[in-house]
């Protein structure tokens, strides 16, 4: 692989996409995102898998065309949680979910087992484990993907899940920080509103995703609420002040961030995708996650692009976020 001096505009605002696609094999599609959009990842969702032996084939196709285009090898992610959320159905097995869990030998087991099918199809990273907290009230958008409502729990079961899934050569991705287990509105469809106060959030809320980021937990994905007690103009996955200032600062977490889904209502209904970009690249986050096929895609390849080259602030974040990506996938063996 050539080092970051040699890697072309192109090539460095690639890296920092990770897209969803439509379709089960290496099509026209996605020949273009890997050879002309230049993507770092992609993640995969049930539209994209039927048995192992179909997702092996595209993996390893994936990876083969990157390397044709001497693009470095791509982040496949995808989303296994276990429960409601597991992209990979029979005959993957199948886990009751985070809620279920019992104690540290259910997380090892789920992480191993998980671990051990991922990486044998060619997916290298899990958007798991879940690290926010429920309300013990029950009135969570989370209560049937967390592990519970206490924060000491959460943090235990979640890095047991982040070490056995991370030995066993498995990225992975903490979300959704900096919690939504106390919210109730479906960022899927509305932008949630949380007004907690920063001393209630670092009693409560952190306390998991400073566990995960102590245990070296791979990457940390962003929520897409609106802490207007922090930041009353950005949700977390644009907010300088979450991302930069808490993430990065305060918790001191230097691994790779990712933002949720920009297809989802909470940022879609309300943001341009040109203003997230923007907003993105001025935060310290690393990847710009965008799962389904459309325009979207393109148009923030070409505002990476176009931001790089108007600014040097943005230049010089956008060179070390590529650098963060670059070392984790040399960490976790995607690229030599």
């Amino acid at each position: 692989m050539n080092p970051i001096g040699n890697f072309s505009n192109e090539q460095m605002a690639g890296q920092r996409l990770m897209v969803g696609f439509d379709g089960s094999e290496l099509n026209h599609d996605l020949r273009f995102l890997i050879d002309t959009v230049r993507v770092g990842g992609i993640i995969l969702f049930s539209r994209n898998v039927s048995d192992p032996d179909q997702v092996r084939d595209l993996c390893t196709s994936v990876q083969d065309h990157a390397r044709s285009c001497g693009q470095p090898r791509v982040l496949i992610a995808i989303d296994q949680e276990g429960g409601q959320v597991a992209r990979l159905r029979e005959p993957f097995k199948q886990f009751p979910g985070n809620p279920s869990m019992e104690g540290e030998a259910d997380a090892i087991y789920f992480a191993q087992k998980t671990a051990q099918e991922l990486a044998d199809v060619g997916i290298n990273m899990n958007m798991a484990p879940v690290m926010d907290v429920a309300s013990d009230d029950g009135q969570s958008i989370m209560a049937d993907r967390a592990f519970g409502s206490d924060p000491e729990w959460v943090a235990q079961m979640g890095v047991t899940v982040i070490r056995h899934l991370q030995e066993n050569g498995i990225m992975a991705v903490a979300k959704h920080f900096p919690g939504i287990g106390r919210t109730i509105l479906d960022s899927h469809h509305e932008l949630p509103v949380f007004k907690a106060e920063m001393e209630d959030l670092t009693s409560f809320d952190l306390l998991p995703f400073e566990a995960a980021m102590k245990c070296g937990v791979a990457g940390m994905m962003l929520s897409h609420i609106l802490y207007d007690q922090i930041d009353p103009e950005w949700p977390a996955s644009l907010s300088p002040r979450i991302a930069k200032e808490l993430l990065r600062e305060r918790v001191g977490f230097s691994g790779v961030v990712i933002t949720d889904d920009l297809d989802m209502g909470a940022i879609r209904k309300h943001y341009p995708i040109e203003t997230c970009v923007r907003q993105i690249l001025l935060s310290d986050i690393d990847i710009v996650l965008i799962c389904h096929k459309g325009p979207d895609i393109e148009t923030a390849f070409e505002a990476i692009l176009r931001y790089a080259a108007d600014s040097q602030e943005i230049r010089e974040k956008g060179q070390a976020a590529v650098q963060r990506i670059l070392r984790l996938k040399k960490d976790f063996g995607v690229i030599a």
